[in-house]
């Protein structure tokens, strides 16, 4: 098995790296999934793809336990997948900045208590409601370059004692170019191999790698210990964290190794948190 030599985080081929991925690659005004929609939303259809099936929604639903008496805010709501699994009861508000895909969520509701918006999840919503029981992110805060003011700003919309959701690809071992799979066929082993960790990184990502000009979405990676901090700064405290793995099993020559591989590094982190003060 042949590893490549591994680069501290904070020497100085690290920090050329870094700049590599950012150096004239601005945010967009208005976000890279607006230009990406049409492909998401098919990707997603009705019901979500497989992990949204088969792990996140799931998960998601069990952790929020939701009564009939719930409200739901749903930041970065994308094009509502969530939204169509939840009891038609439930007061729901998803917002996405993306008004291309808050199209494709409102043209698949079917529900008059259920609502989605275009608006910036950094700033304040044009919605009247603020005392929500229950606030989610589902696979989005990895997407926002400034997660630090999307927490300061779901706390607004939270009454007392409500609950924060937060899904995210886990960012210790889904680190997009800075995380891969290593195969020890001799010891029929796979593990993963994590460059950075600690560094905050803006990445590119290329939605179809195979095409020229192909549209980009930017993924941000943070350690935990950073989401602990913005949720603490913000009179959120942790109640709960989860790591979910996947479901999915192999067949053929590497089955074991594969399906062991799955079950010891999880794809999502899962964060539930309580609000604390008004």
């Amino acid at each position: 098995m042949r590893v490549k030599k591994f680069t501290p985080a904070g020497s100085a081929v690290a920090k050329r790296r870094r700049n590599v991925y950012s150096k004239g690659m601005k945010s967009p005004t208005n976000t890279s999934w607006q230009g990406v929609s049409g492909w998401y939303n098919k990707l997603v259809d009705n019901k979500g793809d497989y992990y949204h099936q088969h792990v996140v929604i799931p998960r998601v639903l069990k952790l929020l336990n939701l009564k009939a008496d719930s409200s739901l805010l749903d930041l970065a709501c994308g094009q509502g997948v969530l939204e169509r699994h939840l009891s038609p009861k439930i007061i729901y508000q998803g917002v996405d900045i993306a008004g291309s895909l808050i199209r494709a969520a409102q043209g698949r509701s079917k529900n008059s208590l259920h609502r989605f918006t275009v608006g910036d999840i950094t700033k304040t919503l044009p919605i009247n409601k603020k005392d929500f029981s229950h606030v989610c992110l589902i696979l989005s805060m990895q997407n926002i370059e400034r997660a630090d003011l999307v927490i300061a700003n779901a706390k607004n919309y939270l009454k007392r004692g409500g609950k924060l959701v937060i899904v995210l690809n886990h960012p210790c071992f889904r680190i997009p170019r800075q995380s891969s799979w290593i195969i020890d066929e001799r010891n029929k082993l796979q593990s993963r191999k994590i460059n950075l960790y600690m560094t905050p990184l803006k990445i590119p990502i290329t939605i179809h790698p195979g095409q020229q000009n192909s549209a980009l979405t930017w993924s941000f990676h943070q350690p935990i210990s950073y989401y602990s901090h913005i949720l603490s700064g913000n009179s959120f405290l942790i109640e709960k964290i989860e790591e979910w793995v996947s479901d999915k099993e192999s067949s053929g020559r590497f089955a074991k190794m594969e399906n062991r591989g799955r079950e010891e590094f999880p794809l999502f982190l899962t964060i539930k948190a309580v609000y604390l003060h008004n």
